[in-house]
């Protein structure tokens, strides 16, 4: 009898679902190291913030430049550099004495090293699936939770053991031995393994390829990144900010950094039933009933006063904002197809990213004005609710028929 070979992809996406779990984790644990940096370098909470900031423009732009080079070099020589930046970032920023230098480490050298992941990761990724590709991007994404679920905790008690430069020091050391091996897994495309994507067809319809100019200055582009841009300003305060706002509420500090972590479990759970939703009723639907739930939850977080409030809406916090997360990829691809995915998706992801950057920022810059994050989370609410506005008005992509085949509708 014959015996049945594993089918690749899952092993591609293994391996990339290893990689964004140790980027991302490592990435969000500047939120652990937060407070025991301003105590002990006496920077302010918004000083620190700005690295924040600097992080995610870094991690849009290198999304951009990296899912550019992933579909003209391919996606694992792309990686392979992101891991050696990713290490080296929190291995310098151990060493740092000035503001300057660890904007350079941390902000410049791991934003850099991210960068380099989610999108080629995310776009190889829907090269290896043609059914099921809602649950092969919800797995990539999954890392992001595994990664603020299990590396901000580690991240706590590494601190606490030792301190936060020794903390930093082994994250960086980890991250090689994490990132680099499972990098040269990873296979740009079912073609290069000499077979095809799970679930191939020839008679099928696809989403028009596009060039990537044309895609870039399409209404469609401007309406998912700008989608994305406030989904992501709208919770990247409160999960930056959540140790250090669990922390000023009395909440001891290892509990503070496990609701992180709780809601980045969550964020798991999240992401693969959007995947599966997504797969059966439509990644805009799923898309809009996320953001409307995350919305909500970011203005109960001004009722939240000890630690199992703070747990109960981290949990579904969690669950509403890692759901949305893989959502926009599905959504790109539905419209702008294969050939452009890296740089269509890497454009979107970038404007995200500015996002994620501005409400971290803000965050403290708030809290250094005002004394108190409540004017965050009534912010973050308001565009919370534009993001769901802007989601609702995207309409299904008009799929291109191929050429000599059957018109099957889908």
């Amino acid at each position: 009898m014959r015996s049945r070979r594993l089918f690749y992809g899952w092993v591609v996406l293994g391996a990339a679902f290893l990689i964004i779990t140790m980027a991302i984790g490592t990435l969000f644990s500047l939120a652990v190291f937060l407070k025991p940096i301003e105590d002990d370098m006496k920077w302010s909470r918004g000083a620190i913030g700005g690295v924040a900031l600097l992080n995610w423009l870094i991690v849009g732009l290198g999304s951009f430049v990296f899912g550019f080079l992933s579909d003209r070099v391919g996606t694992r020589t792309v990686v392979l550099a992101g891991g050696a930046l990713l290490g080296l970032g929190p291995v310098l920023s151990s060493q740092v004495t000035a503001l300057w230098q660890f904007y350079l480490a941390w902000g410049l050298l791991v934003g850099l090293g991210v960068g380099a992941f989610y999108v080629p990761l995310t776009a190889t990724a829907t090269k290896w699936f043609e059914v099921r590709r809602g649950l092969a991007v919800a797995i990539v994404s999954a890392g992001n939770g595994l990664g603020i679920f299990a590396v901000s905790p580690l991240a706590r008690f590494l601190t606490t053991a030792f301190d936060w430069r020794t903390a930093m020091l082994l994250l960086g050391d980890l991250a090689w031995l994490i990132v680099i091996p499972a990098a040269l897994l990873i296979r740009n495309s079912p073609e290069e393994m000499g077979t095809l994507a799970l679930g191939h067809s020839p008679v099928r319809i696809q989403a028009s390829n596009e060039t990537a100019g044309t895609a870039l200055r399409s209404l469609p582009f401007w309406t998912i990144a700008l989608t994305h841009f406030a989904c992501c300003a709208a919770h990247s305060g409160p999960i930056f900010h959540m140790v250090a706002h669990a922390t000023d509420q009395g909440v001891a500090k290892m509990a503070a950094a496990t609701v992180l972590g709780v809601s980045g479990f969550s964020s798991i759970i999240g992401r693969l039933g959007t995947g599966l939703l997504a797969d059966r009723f439509g990644a805009k639907q799923t898309l809009v009933a996320g953001l409307s739930i995350q919305a909500v939850m970011v203005f109960l977080y001004l009722f939240a006063a000890d630690l199992g409030t703070f747990y109960a809406f981290a949990l579904v916090f969690g669950l509403a904002y890692g759901g949305v997360m893989p959502l926009y990829a599905l959504i790109t691809r539905e419209y702008f197809g294969e050939g452009v995915m890296g740089t269509a998706y890497g454009g979107v992801f970038f404007i995200s990213s500015i996002g994620m950057g501005v409400g971290s920022y803000a965050g403290g810059y708030i809290f250094d004005m005002l004394g108190s994050y409540r004017w965050l989370y009534l912010g973050s609410f308001a565009i919370g609710v534009a993001a769901v506005l802007l989601a609702a008005t995207l309409r299904r992509p008009r799929p291109a028929t191929a050429p000599a085949l059957s018109p099957l509708v889908h």
